[in-house]
Formats: C-alpha cells, sequence, structure tokens
C-alpha cells in the first residue's frame, strides 16, 4: 500500500472510528438512563440505583491492569471485536431474562459489570490504537472527533431517552441497543489497526513474556518517563479533590437553591455543549504547541470554576441569576476539561511507544479512578457536617496547589524544552525592535 492509499485510509478510518463511538457512545448512555430509571421506579431505593453505579465503576477499576496486558500482548482489532460482541451478547441475554422471567436486580447488575469490562477493554484499546489507524499529524483530530462524539451522545441521550422510556418498553430498548452495537461491530471490523501501527514483530525462539513480567515491564517503563508519571499522579490527586464538585454540585443546587429538575438538567446540558464546541473547535485548529503548559493553565481554571460554584452560597442572588450563573459556570467547566484533555492525550499518543500504551492508559485509567470512591464517600460525609461553600473553596484551592506544585515552571521547562528558547527569541525581538 503506497502513501496515498494509506492517508486515503487513514481518513476512512477517522470517520468511521467517530461513527462507530457515536453510536457505541450513544447507545450505551441512553441504555444507563432507561435502567436507571427502572430500577429507581421498580425498587425506589436509592441503595439499589447506587449499587447498579458501583458495578459500572468497580469492575473496570479491578480489571483495567488486565486489560492494559492484554492490548499490548493480542491483536487490537480482535480484543475491540471481540469486546463488542460480548457488550451484543450481554444485552441480549438481558433481553432473554426480560422475556422469560421478566427484569431482575440480579440480571441488571449482572449485565452492568459485563457492559463495564467491554467498555473499558474497548476504551483502552481505542486509545492505545489511534497512532495504528491515523497518521501524526491528524492524531489530534482523531482524539478531538472521539470527544466530540462522547460530548454530542451526553447531550442527546438523556432528551431521547426521556422520550423514548414514556414511549417504548425496557425490551424495544434493548433490541435497539443491540442494533446499534451490531452497527458498532460492523464498522470496527472494517478497520487496519496496524495501518500507521510501529509495533515490535515477536521473535521466533525468544521466550513469551508472562503477564506479570509484562506489567512490570510497563511499570519499568512508567518509572523511566517522569512526565507520565506526574500526570498519573495529577490525575489521581484532581479526581480525588474533584469529588467535591462530583458530591456537591447536585446538593447545592437541588437542596440549598431548590433549582426545580428542568432548569437542573438544563446546566447539566451546558456541561455537554460546553464540550462539544470545545471538541469541534481542537478537530478543526492546528495542534496545541506547549500542550502540558494548556493542559496546566486550564486545570487552575477549573480549580476557579469549582470554587466559583460556592458564590451563590455566599452572595444573595435572585433565583433567575443563580440559574444563569450555573449555566455560564457550567459551559465553562465543560469546554476546560477538553481543554485539559485533548492535548495532554495527544502528547501522550506521541510519546508512548505502541508496545506499551495499553499498559499505560489502563494504568492511567486506573489511577484515575482509584480514589474517586473515597472521595465520594469523604465528601458525602463532610457535606453533612461542614457547610458547602468552605468545603469547595478548600478542595478548590488545594486542587490549584496541587497543580502549581507537580506542574511547576521547571517540570514545564522538561516537558517543553523547546518553551524557553521560544520566550528568548520573543525577548530578543521585543529588545530589537
Amino acid at each position: 500500500m503506497d502513501d496515498h492509499q494509506k492517508l486515503k485510509k487513514a481518513t476512512y478510518h477517522l470517520w468511521t472510528f467517530t461513527i462507530s463511538k457515536l453510536i457505541s457512545s450513544f447507545g450505551a448512555q441512553v441504555y444507563a438512563f432507561a435502567i436507571s430509571f427502572y430500577i429507581l421506579q421498580a425498587t425506589g431505593s436509592a441503595t439499589s440505583f447506587a449499587a447498579n453505579l458501583i458495578c459500572n465503576i468497580l469492575p473496570r477499576t479491578l480489571a483495567a491492569p488486565f486489560a492494559g496486558y492484554m492490548v499490548d500482548k493480542y491483536s487490537r482489532k480482535m480484543i475491540i471485536i471481540i469486546a463488542q460482541i460480548a457488550t451484543t451478547l450481554a444485552i441480549g441475554g438481558l433481553l432473554a431474562v426480560s422475556f422469560t422471567s421478566g427484569l431482575s436486580l440480579s440480571a441488571i447488575y449482572t449485565t452492568s459489570c459485563i457492559l463495564s469490562l467491554t467498555s473499558m477493554f474497548s476504551g483502552v484499546t481505542f486509545t492505545s490504537s489511534i497512532t495504528g489507524l491515523v497518521d501524526k499529524e491528524r492524531v489530534h483530530r482523531a482524539m478531538s472527533l472521539n470527544q466530540m462524539s462522547i460530548s454530542f451522545a451526553a447531550i442527546a441521550s438523556p432528551a431521547v431517552g426521556g422520550l423514548l422510556y414514556g414511549a417504548v418498553s425496557m425490551p424495544v430498548f434493548l433490541i435497539m441497543y443491540m442494533a446499534a452495537s451490531t452497527i458498532a461491530v460492523t464498522l470496527e471490523s472494517t478497520m487496519n489497526f496496524k495501518l500507521f501501527a510501529n509495533r515490535k514483530e515477536p521473535v521466533i525462539g525468544e521466550p513469551n513474556e508472562s503477564m506479570w513480567q509484562s506489567m512490570k515491564a510497563g511499570i519499568s517503563y512508567l518509572k523511566l518517563q517522569p512526565l507520565l508519571m506526574t500526570i498519573i499522579w495529577i490525575s489521581l490527586l484532581i479526581n480525588f479533590l474533584f469529588g467535591a464538585f462530583e458530591v456537591g454540585y447536585s446538593f447545592i443546587l437541588i437542596e440549598k437553591m431548590k433549582m426545580v429538575s428542568q432548569h437542573f438538567g438544563f446546566t447539566q446540558g451546558a456541561f455537554a455543549i460546553g464540550m462539544l464546541l470545545l471538541s469541534i473547535y481542537f478537530s478543526i485548529r492546528k495542534e496545541v504547541k506547549f500542550p502540558f503548559l494548556v493542559s496546566k493553565r486550564a486545570i487552575i481554571g477549573m480549580g476557579i470554576v469549582m470554587g466559583s460554584i460556592a458564590l451563590p452560597l455566599m452572595i444573595k442572588m435572585t433565583y433567575g441569576l443563580v440559574f444563569s450563573y450555573y449555566m455560564i459556570t457550567m459551559f465553562s467547566l465543560g469546554a476546560l476539561i477538553i481543554i485539559v484533555n485533548t492535548p495532554l492525550m495527544v502528547m501522550m499518543q506521541k510519546q508512548i511507544d505502541d508496545d506499551y500504551k495499553g499498559r499505560i492508559f489502563s494504568i492511567l485509567e486506573t489511577m484515575s479512578m482509584a480514589l474517586m470512591p473515597l472521595g465520594m464517600v469523604l465528601y458525602g460525609f463532610l457535606y453533612d457536617v461542614f457547610q458547602a461553600q468552605w468545603i469547595l473553596l478548600l478542595s478548590a484551592s488545594l486542587l490549584i496547589g496541587v497543580m502549581l506544585v507537580l506542574a511547576r515552571p521547571a517540570v514545564v521547562r522538561k516537558a517543553h524544552p523547546q518553551l524557553k528558547r521560544e520566550r528568548s527569541l520573543k525577548r530578543e525581538a521585543g529588545v530589537v525592535s
């Protein structure tokens, strides 16, 4: 295959990948919406609802390191196809249960665990395969389109789910999700995951590396990449501190501000729109020159926005002003998350060797999610004991402090050595002029 044909195939991958991701994300979120409503309506129990959330988080957190090993060891295309087929079969199994004995919580929880695992395998594999699917010049566009499809699904799925939930039965929901999953696996089967891949071919006669040895090799590789270690520590601590927002936002708007559910939904929609618009922007602009620096500034911005959520608790505002304020705040937060994620992910795609991407991205996912449950439990307790505004302001200050320490100027200069030269040239140009 010559260069022109490879670029043509890469263009095909760019759109196939986006459409596949959009279909699977949209189907998964509509399903999650319907199942959440079903559990709450059938049981009226917040505990049953929370148990389903745990089934969505815990399996992927525990299995992520093993997924990284498999992604680096076996065919990435085969892993994605098997994961998508498993998704279809899991939904088919739940559909069969609904026809034979009716939906039960145990069947729903089991399906949620399976879907959590399949989405994690699919997500880690796709993330590890971007540089094999498209040329280096369009990696940033692929990552932006990926975020765009997820954001679009986040905006549209609640509306579509709400319309369908009142109009069709749960079995029809499941059939629609199966159809979406089947379309996604059909598209994925046409993609060439080795088009631009730069992976080592196995040497005949060389002893096979065990899973434990492979995982240790991934950790050893990570230790030699100080910038990646910094990014992982930032992800770990920020996701923990962001529990203040995850728990506090709904608590403040619903309990303290007495915002009606429709208006609360609009603020959540503003968050998704912010993500979508910035994803579109990154998909059409040039690649960010200093991604780590840009992400540092955006995370500091996230800290400021998180702290600003407390403002209506400290200053008296009318209901309309409160609603408008939180619409703008959530839009800004959604936009900032994309500014953080997209440049960093593009930088990591280009810096990590293809043979280690599965293990590194799985470690990143595990570390990012490791403290989230603890953070939610801790902040749930704190919001019952202390005033919400002080929890938010203290957590926001800690978040900004963590970023200023872990991404201090010396670290930024190591990440972008050319930044110092460029600033020197600008100063010289300023002196000359």
